[in-house]
């Protein structure tokens, strides 16, 4: 096992670098989008929506992945395979504190250990995701729990009626709903309504805007922010528990830090004038019914409003005409309801437990009313730039360093009593620069997390001709907005790039000089991650699902765009929303708010389309008679029936748990998974040795080879040397699935949507600085420019070995003629041929590797390997031409190991390059491959052939 110190990322030089001095470039993706809910509660589903929150709603438990039934092993084995290093992990409060105040789900958070001791089998670095969107799922979003809309006097019963928020699952209206006409993105528009306007500003800036809402002998926003950070520091807690009791070793080694609060949201502060939509703030967006914020408040209290109606089309917001919204007497304002087991007239609350200053705080009235704001028989503003200035001192207000930076500073404080080491990332609000920060709270372990989305390409769903600096229009780039319009898809490439830059360049801002490190000091230059960036699939009314079937040339065009936005001289890492492995269908997304952004989809599977007879293409569809990969899938994974017995099990122990407050440690949940996982005992005794790395492993695994067999070699001078691999005869780590057997090519594609786009050749560690990287999808040719100071030579801790550069270089791009040639996914122009092929239906296989235990009960008989273990000697991965500028290189799986010389004099560039023999691999719609015959093959060869004096170097 390694040690400590081997496993902890520094933050420096705008960088994460390894106890090697190599910089890491951590690449990934969100694991899940499906965790902003409970399984099988998407948000456009009203039924027992109500009820079931009011009563505490169900256990997330099963959300990200499936421990139970080996689902999660395959997985995670595609986001390895496809060169991911690094997840985002989406946690709501309202998973950890869903039954009321202070009612922790201890066996949902024991169910995230094992989730993340799954993750750190595979090798993935992880940061925590404090999630939310518009501030719960019970406003249109996700995040906080249901018992904070009561304790906020909130009656979520008439949101829908004041338009305090648009519910997917109350769309149009709560009588007759439709869910399936929920405009494209309009839940962003949530954030400019009453509800998410007056909630984060109770959050944040409670104390200075809501001074008489006290509850609990605090005021609301003491109440809010000490629940939030109390629920996330429990997890933090069950966390180190876990390391110090089981020996999971997750801090540092596996989770680098924790993200501040998804994407949040200013509320009212700093809001010129009431009366007038916003002109600075960022998140809100324009599109369908806009009322101004005093327009809100009066829909809040029941009261008709004449409101602007906007929608975004292929030039940006437009306004449409004027849209009358009647409550007809609904107040958003809750009343006192004891018959209805609500809060009683003396403020006590027998469901919830506070109890509410009714002297200052009475229900059934607006709470900026009651702070003079506005006068609701009027309908009056009194004060419309109320919370411009601080009510007691008349200063104008700062969101950032007033309100965010005091919770940053607690938020942290509270995670790292428990994660002494842990990163703190920064996320301010979305597009909004970030404050700078005391290098005190800091300590020299900080990550600027900005996140970046093409926003015209998300919102209209559609990859236009044309794009616009929207970064830049915000930031005042331009002196007038028709400078920021970007024509012709070269300069929509060049704006997300510079986009990109500015974003980086906010990490500069955050640290101020510490008292006890010069201004110049590394540890204040801190890396940038661009937490959430993406692009729907559903674009063009879901061309690529019906009409075209599995073409997704557009969606790869944008998501090759912003992807490529961060190569280049950027080099920015990144966490591509989203990956979701539960739930995701074509007919509604990701299940959420009608977002479809998953990097994979079970609806996507070629056992779905069949090769060349699409049939159905619709979430359980038939073609022909032959069930689809979906519904097939769907049997194995639940089909054993203790699999599903467990998680009933888990959910029921989990409510019971709840119920009688009770706070232990479940050892039961702990040990509940399957022969295909390992268990917490057993990695405490074996470590990460028992899991062999994988392409791209994390830093911390001394099993890699440091210094491999480096073949061909090459004088080290300026001179270019050239070298192909034709049949690497290396053990490769490429992983298969139930359906994929002896096919890394299919499991690697099959499910994946533009695939192209994302699974992409990068540098992974670096000894240097990498200048630049360009990638050509449509040529299969990657190159990478390193700047190497001079005297950087570093040797492996035991002295011996030499450190070397790490490339990923993805088989999705460079597989070769012979893999592909008896691949399940070449395409064969024979519909019968292709009919038979759907019908091959393997049985389950099993996920992982095998304990000490299991080894020494299955000695002295054959054995097959389970699936994890690896593809034994493949010898027709790649066909690749390789060229560096100095030193030696190998590859073994997807990774290339480059070494070259360190000892330098002055400062060098090193380049290399890599392509495919022969170019790009030709891809049909439904990811289908053509493989040109072996004669004609033959022909083209003739023209790779290269003229090495020495012959090529076959490994």
């Amino acid at each position: 096992m390694s040690s400590p110190d081997a496993d902890l990322l520094s933050t420096a030089q705008f960088s994460f670098v390894d106890c090697h001095g190599r910089k890491i470039f951590l690449r990934g993706v969100n694991l899940s989008g499906s965790s902003k809910s409970p399984l099988d509660q998407p948000s456009h589903l009203l039924s027992h929506f109500w009820e079931t929150a009011e009563a505490g709603g169900e256990s997330f438990i099963g959300q990200p992945l499936n421990l139970e039934d080996g689902s999660a092993d395959e997985h995670l084995a595609r986001l390895r395979g496809w060169g991911f290093n690094l997840l985002r992990f989406p946690v709501t409060w309202e998973a950890l504190e869903r039954a009321g105040p202070k009612k922790y789900d201890y066996e949902y958070m024991d169910y995230i250990v094992r989730v993340l001791v799954k993750c750190k089998q595979y090798g993935f670095r992880v940061y925590m995701d404090p999630h939310q969107d518009t501030w719960s799922r019970f406003s249109g979003g996700s995040g906080a729990p249901f018992w904070t809309l009561p304790a906020c006097g909130i009656d979520p019963y008439h949101i829908s009626a004041t338009q305090a928020a648009l519910l997917h699952s109350e769309y149009p209206l709560p009588h007759n709903a439709d869910p399936s006409t929920f405009p494209a993105m309009i839940w962003g528009t949530n954030y400019g309504r009453l509800f998410s306007l007056t909630l984060f500003t109770l959050f944040f800036a409670g104390r200075t805007f809501a001074p008489n809402c006290i509850i609990d002998d605090m005021n609301i926003q003491d109440y809010l922010q000490s629940h939030y950070i109390s629920a996330f520091g429990e997890l933090a807690d069950r966390i180190r528990q876990a390391d110090e009791e089981e020996g999971t070793g997750l801090r540092d080694a596996c989770i680098i830090g924790w993200d501040t609060l998804n994407e949040p949201a200013e509320g009212l502060v700093s809001w010129d004038d009431l009366n007038k939509l916003p002109m600075k703030q960022g998140t809100t967006l324009k599109k369908g019914t806009t009322p101004t914020p005093a327009q809100s408040l009066r829909l809040g209290m029941g009261q008709p409003q004449t409101v602007e109606c906007w929608d975004f089309g292929t030039f940006g917001p437009k306004r449409t005409g004027t849209v009358d919204v009647n409550p007809k007497g609904r107040k958003v304002w809750a009343e006192i309801d004891q018959c209805n087991g609500g809060e009683l007239p003396d403020g006590t609350h027998p469901r919830w437990g506070w109890k509410r200053d009714i002297s200052k705080w009475p229900l059934g009235t607006c709470v900026w009313a009651l702070h003079g704001v506005w006068d609701i028989q009027s309908g009056y503003m009194l004060q419309p730039d109320y919370f411009k200035y601080h009510p007691t001192t008349g200063i104008e207000v700062e969101f950032m360093t007033d309100f965010w930076l005091p919770h940053f500073k607690a938020y942290g404080e509270r995670i790292r009593s428990s994660h002494p080491n842990a990163i703190l990332f920064v996320q301010p609000p979305v597009f909004a620069l970030p404050p700078r920060v005391d290098e005190e709270i800091l300590k020299g372990r900080c990550a600027y997390t900005g996140h970046y989305y093409d926003g015209l390409t998300l919102i209209t769903k559609h990859w236009n001709w044309f794009n616009a600096d929207s970064l830049g229009v915000l930031r005042g780039k331009y002196r007038y907005p028709l400078q920021a319009v970007k024509i012709g898809e070269k300069a929509i490439r060049k704006s997300l790039m510079e986009q990109i830059a500015m974003l980086k360049d906010d990490a500069r801002l955050i640290s101020t000089p510490c008292s006890l490190l010069p201004s110049t000091s590394p540890h204040n230059q801190y890396p940038t991650v661009i937490g959430e960036i993406g692009t729907p699939f559903d674009m063009d009314d879901k061309h690529a699902y019906f009409e075209s079937k599995g073409d997704y040339k557009n969606q790869e065009k944008a998501l090759d765009a912003s992807l490529n936005a961060c190569d280049g001289s950027n080099n920015v890492a990144y966490t591509v929303w989203t990956y979701i492995a539960r739930g995701h269908s074509h007919q509604w997304g990701d299940a959420w708010n009608g977002e479809d952004l998953s990097l994979w989809s079970c609806d996507d599977m070629r056992c779905t389309y069949g090769n060349g007879d699409a049939g159905d293409a619709g979430c359980g569809g038939v073609s022909n008679g032959v069930e689809s990969g979906l519904r097939a899938r769907a049997k194995r994974w639940s089909g054993s029936e203790k699999a599903r017995e467990a998680e009933r099990k888990a959910k029921s122990e989990s409510q019971a748990r709840l119920l009688s407050g009770g706070g232990g440690r479940s050892t039961a949940l702990l040990e509940s998974a399957n022969a295909s996982m390992l268990s917490l005992n057993t990695i405490s005794t074996r470590g990460t040795n028992l899991v062999p790395p994988l392409p791209g492993a994390g830093d911390e695994q001394e099993q890699l080879p440091t210094a491999p067999s480096i073949l061909p070699t090459t004088s080290e001078t300026s001179e270019t040397s050239t070298a192909t691999i034709i049949s690497p005869s290396s053990s490769s780590l490429l992983l298969s699935s139930a359906c994929h057997d002896d096919d890394p090519f299919d499991f690697l594609t099959d499910g994946a949507r533009a695939v192209r786009a994302f699974c992409r050749p990068r540098p992974v560690k670096v000894l240097g600085d990498v200048v630049d990287t360009k990638f050509d999808i449509g040529k299969a040719e990657f190159k990478c420019v390193i700047r190497v100071p001079p005297s950087t030579s570093i040797m492996s801790r035991n002295g011996q070995d030499e450190i070397t550069t790490e490339f990923f270089i993805p088989l999705v791009h460079f597989a070769s003629h012979k893999l592909l040639e008896n691949s399940k996914v070449r395409w064969y122009g024979d519909v019968k041929t292709k009919k038979d092929k759907t019908m091959e239906m393997d049985p389950p296989k099993e996920y992982g590797y095998r304990s000490a235990e299991e080894d020494e009960m299955e000695e002295g008989r054959a054995v097959k390997k389970r699936v994890l273990e690896g593809i034994e000697d493949r010898e027709d991965l790649f066909d690749i031409e390789v060229k560096v500028s100095h030193g030696r290189w190998n590859i073994k799986g997807q990774t290339l190991y480059w070494s070259y010389n360190q000892n330098l004099e002055v400062e060098e560039e090193m380049v290399i390059e890599v392509k495919r023999r022969g170019g790009a691999i030709k891809v049909r719609q439904g990811g289908w491959v053509e493989v040109p015959d072996t004669a004609s093959l033959r022909e083209r060869k003739k023209s790779w052939l290269c003229d090495c004096t020495d012959g090529c170097i076959i490994m």
